[in-house]
């Protein structure tokens, strides 16, 4: 089973990670006003998806923000979705708060579909790992990466670089 480390303990997640250059796994998330988003809502843009274990924590607030401050410089053909299992509530809060513009924040808080789908959900917590996939116009995976420590934030440049190549 893979894991990943929480302050250097092990955590084990659920499911595998979807394997670069196919069709990426669909999904069921839930958006702040309530609605179901999938992956064909996002067909026809660049999708990052960026799962993070809680939007209430000081380094996924620092991703969010990060996130958020790079698509104001990105082509409007890229999305950016922040991926937590916090409620959709806790995740409109947060975007108040820190003044998120740029970027959506989608919970897996229901079903755990993306978590289970893309190999990021935490077994003992219920949580997701820190990972970022991108996914191009037509719905293919060319980027994933898992960061092995879910204190630390993702390499950010090999992102954007996927983000370009995508495009």
């Amino acid at each position: 089973m893979r894991t990943v480390t929480f302050e250097g303990k092990p955590l084990h997640l659920e499911g595998e990670l979807p394997v670069l250059n196919t069709q990426a796994p669909s999904f069921t998330l839930t958006a702040t006003d309530l609605s179901e988003k999938r992956l064909r809502d996002y067909l026809g843009n660049v999708l990052v998806l960026a799962s993070v274990p809680s939007i209430d924590t000081p380094v996924c607030d620092l991703e969010g923000r990060h996130f958020n401050d790079e698509a104001s410089k990105l082509s409007d053909q890229v999305r950016i979705a922040v991926v937590s299992c916090d409620t959709p509530f806790a995740q409109a809060r947060w975007c108040g708060t820190a003044g998120i513009k740029n970027i959506v924040t989608l919970s897996d808080y229901k079903e755990h579909d993306f978590g289970r789908h893309y190999g990021v959900l935490i077994q003992e917590l219920k949580l997701l790992a820190r990972a970022v996939f991108v996914i191009d116009k037509n719905g293919i995976l060319t980027y994933c990466q898992l960061v092995p420590e879910i204190t630390q934030q993702p390499d950010y440049a090999p992102v954007l670089e996927a983000i370009r190549k995508a495009l």
